[in-house]
C-alpha cells in the first residue's frame, strides 16, 4: 500500500498539478497503480515460494515431482535428470546432457549434488 502511495505521489510531482494536466495525471497515476499492483502480486508469490523451499534441492535424491518445481523443469527434463544419476557436481547435469546450459543457469542456485 505504501508503494502505491509513493508511486502516486511521484507521478503527481512529475506531471504537475495544473488543470490542463488533470487527464494526463489521472492516466499516469492509473498506469503506475496498475504496475504496482502487478509487481506486488509477483513479489508476494515469490516470497511464498521462497518460504516453501527448505534449501537447495539434492539432484541425486529428489523426486521427479520435486525437480519439476524448479524453474523451467518439465516432466521430460526431470526424468532425464533422474535417469542420468548419480552426479558428483551439479555441472554434470549439462555434461551428461540432462539439461541445457540455459536450463542449468536457471536452476544452478537452487540445486546441490550430494
Amino acid at each position: 500500500m505504501k508503494m502505491l502511495l509513493i508511486l502516486a505521489l511521484g507521478t503527481i510531482a512529475l506531471t504537475g498539478c495544473a488543470p490542463s494536466n488533470t487527464q494526463t495525471l489521472q492516466e499516469r497515476t492509473a498506469d503506475a497503480t496498475a504496475a504496482a499492483k502487478r509487481d506486488a502480486g509477483a513479489i508476494a508469490r515469490g516470497v511464498t515460494e521462497g518460504l516453501k523451499r527448505k534449501g537447495p534441492l539434492n539432484i541425486n535424491t529428489a523426486s521427479d515431482a520435486d525437480l519439476e518445481k524448479l524453474p523451467g523443469v518439465t516432466p521430460a527434463v526431470a526424468s532425464a535428470i533422474v535417469a542420468r544419476r548419480p552426479y558428483t557436481t551439479t555441472k554434470e547435469l549439462v555434461k551428461k546432457r540432462a539439461v541445457t546450459t540455459a536450463e542449468y543457469n536457471r536452476i544452478k542456485g537452487q540445486i546441490v549434488a550430494e
